[in-house]
């Protein structure tokens, strides 16, 4: 095959103390079966094993590899960027996994489509040891879409798995990168490529792994609802930035009233009362009346 029909991509990998993840997630990059990958990973400055073991993957592979202070995941993101040769960005958290044949699968969908700024799929769950969660406790199948930004920013359409992101190098440039000063980098950047016209095509099949651990972002539940609301602001020219904020805010109360009841008051009072929907009431009833859940 040529060139044309497989143009570079280039996975970008970004590792901060996950040593017992990164060498299961760098070798299920390496063993992709597309022929034209380049693989660049930082070590952001890991107080743990991680760089040692990168590095000695690095000197049987040969990848670009870089450890050095720490900066943070979007700034680290941005370098590999700007290091990085290919026509397509794959953006892999160091925890997570890739299957195979997803860059296959991902590369044969786009390459007749410039209109699609970003591709991505469905993901399995796993634990800490890799092992897949139960079924039941899999996301459930979800066909093919094709979303635009009012798709994404009002939730018309399942979300794309940040876990199976492939953005169109050239979309990523055009709406200036990832922003650094956002920390939940992969709802901006669909958000900004989707405002710049592009479209998010989310195939009908698993692409990754993503792992699931008591050190994920997503349990930090303050940081997530700043970092959201952070991401909104951005647009908040758009004549239903207040209706996204506080049907979000009123999710989070709902889903927080149970289980910190200090924070899920916290949530309420930012919700202003002509914005309260059925899910806030939802919470008030939980909030009110339901024991705390333990654990």
């Amino acid at each position: 095959m040529t060139n044309v029909t497989c143009p570079l991509v280039s996975v970008i990998v970004s590792c901060y103390n996950h040593a017992i993840y990164i060498e299961q997630c760098l070798l299920s990059i390496l063993d992709q079966d597309y022929p034209n990958i380049e693989l660049l990973v930082i070590d952001d400055g890991s107080k743990d094993d991680s760089a040692v073991v990168i590095q000695k993957l690095q000197e049987r592979y040969g990848f670009y590899f870089l450890a050095r202070e720490n900066k943070g995941l979007t700034k680290s993101l941005n370098e590999l960027v700007a290091a990085s040769k290919g026509e397509f960005i794959i953006p892999l958290g160091s925890d997570d996994v890739m299957l195979p044949g997803r860059i296959s699968a991902q590369i044969a969908h786009v390459i007749d489509k410039p209109e699609v700024g970003i591709c991505g799929g469905n993901i399995e769950l796993i634990d800490e040891t890799g092992a897949l969660y139960p079924e039941k406790r899999q996301n459930r199948f979800i066909p093919f879409r094709r979303m635009n930004f009012e798709d994404v920013f009002l939730e018309r359409k399942p979300y794309v798995p940040a876990t199976t992101l492939m953005i169109r190098k050239s979309a990523l440039l055009e709406v200036g990168g990832f922003d650094e000063n956002n920390n939940l980098e992969d709802l901006m950047v669909e958000l900004r490529i989707t405002r710049a016209g592009y479209f998010i095509d989310c195939l009908d099949i698993p692409l990754g792994q993503h792992r699931k651990h008591k050190h994920n972002s997503s349990k930090n539940i303050p940081f997530m609802v700043d970092s959201i609301l952070d991401t909104y602001q951005v647009f908040s020219d758009h004549p239903d930035y207040f209706f996204v904020k506080y049907k979000f805010l009123s999710s989070m109360f709902l889903k927080m009233a149970n289980r910190d009841k200090a924070y899920a008051y916290a949530l309420l009072k930012m919700i202003p009362f002509k914005h309260w929907n059925k899910k806030t009431w939802r919470g008030l009833v939980r909030l009110v009346f339901s024991p705390l859940e333990k654990g």
